[in-house]
């Protein structure tokens, strides 16, 4: 097989560093400055998965070459022809290793293990998108239960038929925003709303935001630039409306971004959560305003990243689901809308995946 040798040569060079970063780790003098023993550690935990299997590519290429001098030399038949079955399960390894290289070596979202910030909101439809909404946050929790992650309400805004004008939860777990980011984008949905005497097939929108939980590390808010308000809570179904000022309402000034939050009885639990919904809407808002285009990984994920690109359509009389960014079409809506999510993010991990390895050497 052909590998090309700026690729081989990058591989030497990691495989340097990672010797380099394993010597640093064991000086005295690097165990005495934690800061950069935790920076020498990430780097040499983020180089090994690398490592590891081009040093499984270096044996097995030996094993060819001695392999294929031997067979140069042998005039056995049978011994010719096990050579030869020899070379190619040897080929075949050394291929599949070089694809595994390439994968471990695209670069990786920061943001892939975080929590998740999700706001749902009717768009086009009435009361039908606000049905189908609400439809999405249950097709939600129970893609978060089947992964074992905790889902927090935020503030949630129905409406007297048990839609939702705008729902905001954080969905907490190991890998959420890695699955989840595909989910940012409009969805359509086509069906007959149940408020449809004639029986005709309705088109609503819905949009879905998905935002990293921001670290506190990552941003830190001045309180100087939030104004909070407390308000008593309201809405369809409030359980202590009007009674206490439990309700928080954040105001970030330079950006102007807003956030209530009225789900708990607390204004402390409130006030809680708004800050971290807070904080991940401004380092959302700024990360947008310092990167103009996204990442190939971002674009592929929603296209061109605006929020108002239509990028699922779920088609209720054909009992369908079909996602316009890479063109699969799922028979299998009932089990969908039940959480069964993973065949479609996984094709569009794949997808990703596929088109960062375009920019692989």
């Amino acid at each position: 097989m052909k590998v090309g040798e700026a690729f081989l040569t990058r591989l030497d060079k990691i495989e340097a560093r990672y010797d380099e970063l394993g010597s640093l780790l064991a000086d005295p003098n690097t165990l005495q400055d934690q800061e950069k023993f935790r920076a020498y550690s990430k780097e040499h935990s983020d180089l090994s998965p690398i490592c590891e299997l081009y040093s499984a590519f270096k044996s097995r290429r030996a094993q060819y070459d001695d392999c294929e001098a031997m067979l140069g030399g042998e005039t056995d038949p049978d011994m010719r022809a096990m050579l030869k079955d020899e070379l190619d399960e040897l080929r075949e390894a050394m291929e599949k290793d070089i694809a595994d290289i390439r994968v471990a070596l695209l670069p990786k979202d920061p943001n892939e293990d975080n929590n998740v910030i999700m706001e749902i909101r009717a768009g086009a439809g009435g009361d039908e998108a606000a049905l189908f909404g609400a439809d999405l946050m249950k097709m939600y929790r129970h893609y978060a239960e089947l992964n074992r992650w905790k889902v927090e309400e935020v503030s949630m805004n129905f409406t007297e038929l048990g839609g939702a004008k705008e729902l905001v939860f954080m969905i907490t777990g190991k890998g959420a925003y890695g699955k989840l980011k595909f989910e940012s984008g409009v969805h359509r949905v086509q069906r007959v709303p149940e408020t449809e005497s004639q029986g005709r097939v309705h088109t609503s929108t819905v949009t879905v935001a998905v935002l990293p939980e921001a670290p506190d590390v990552d941003i830190t808010l001045n309180e100087a630039d939030i104004k909070i308000d407390t308000y008593r809570s309201g809405g369809a179904g409030g359980q202590h409306v009007n009674k206490t000022e439990s309700a928080i309402r954040m105001t970030h000034l330079p950006t102007g971004i807003v956030v209530e939050c009225q789900d708990e009885r607390s204004q402390m639990k409130n006030r809680e959560k708004a800050m971290k919904v807070l904080k991940s809407r401004v380092y959302d808002y700024y990360q947008s305003q310092a990167q103009k285009e996204y990442d190939d990984t971002r674009r592929a994920q929603v296209g061109t990243g605006d929020r108002s690109e239509r990028i699922r359509t779920y088609n209720f009389p054909q009992g369908r689901v079909t996602d316009h960014r890479i063109g699969l079409t799922l028979y299998s809506l009932d089990k969908f809308m039940l959480g069964e999510l993973d065949e479609m993010i996984d094709a569009l991990r794949l997808a990703v995946q596929n088109k960062l390895l375009e920019n692989i050497d």
